[in-house]
């Protein structure tokens, strides 16, 4: 199992310092200091440093980060910017970013190693077809892994159950110069239990499901109740061959070995079947590393 983290070449993201409970992040021009649970450690820059780096402050609610629910916040700007502005990811696409009003802004950059394998993947199975790779994002948001794999010759099929983050999405395709994402506003299991009905397969499938959520028609998802099945049904969609799945999953509970086992039983891998997992992390500029979520990948 790896730890790994976004690339240095990425000149449009940086993560400043890191510490009591705290974050302070570069995204472009423009500097945020954000809640992270996760960094239990003492920050290396003063508290005046953090304050006059920042431009704008996210404030949570009462009772965030509780039993996986995030309380609306507020972001109190100290420097003048704007509510939205935009980023490039390498030489790959662009994407806008916005002050939301549950701390996130469109863009996880610890998911950039993700995105640099699905592009990868995806040019490699393109290299071996005639025809152009299916890819399959799930729980996809504001869209980033479907840009990459869209960059790389795939026929994607980017679907969320919030009609407004595939809005958005639409809007990242439209400034990187790309077309012909097929856009779905649809509960993730019913899509996947349908395609696998209908016979129909995918060379590629990215899933990065929540904690907690809820489909278009209030449909119910509970990470530790649905992913298994969920899983079950992403081994009827996924081609035999020449194929590559990406699981991302964010929950605290949830070991990269726990991950592999999951999926293992669910598509039926044989125990030495080689499965590529670990953490996604970000390093400060102090060198700590603060890790974010866990992958399981699978390449056929």
């Amino acid at each position: 199992m790896a730890t790994e983290f976004p690339s240095t070449h990425w000149k449009d993201y940086e993560l400043l310092d890191s510490g009591g409970g705290m974050k302070l992040e570069r995204f472009g021009s423009y500097v945020l200091s954000r809640p992270e649970p996760k960094a239990l450690w003492d920050k290396d820059m003063s508290d005046g440093q953090w304050e006059s780096a920042t431009h704008t402050r996210f404030t949570p609610g009462a009772g965030f980060g509780k039993a996986g629910k995030e309380d609306s916040g507020t972001w109190d700007r100290i420097r003048k910017m704007p509510d939205q502005w935009w980023i490039r990811y390498r030489d790959f696409f662009s994407l806008r970013l916005g002050l939301t009003s549950f701390k996130h802004v469109g863009v996880f950059p610890e998911q950039a190693p993700n995105w640099e394998y699905i592009f990868s993947q995806t040019k490699v199975i393109a290299e071996k077809t005639t025809s152009r790779p299916k890819v399959l994002n799930l729980f996809a948001y504001t869209g980033a892994a479907s840009l990459a794999a869209r960059k790389a010759g795939a026929d994607v099929t980017h679907l969320d159950s919030v009609r407004q983050v595939v809005t958005w999405a639409h809007e990242n395709q439209d400034r990187s110069g790309l077309d012909g994402i097929r856009w779905v506003v649809e509960d993730a299991m019913k899509f996947a239990r349908r395609e696998a009905r209908r016979g129909n397969v995918y060379q590629g499938i990215i899933l990065d499901p929540p904690a907690y959520g809820h489909g278009p028609d209030g449909e119910k998802w509970k990470l530790d109740e649905c992913l298994f099945d969920l899983m079950k049904d992403v081994g009827r969609i996924l081609a035999p061959q020449d194929s590559f799945m990406v699981l991302n999953l964010y929950s605290n509970g949830f070991s990269a070995s726990l991950g592999e086992t999951v999926v293992r039983q669910a598509l039926g891998l044989s125990p030495d079947y080689s499965l590529d997992s670990g953490e996604l992390a970000l390093r400060d500029g102090f060198g700590k590393v603060l890790p974010l979520s866990i992958f399981v990948r699978l390449k056929r």
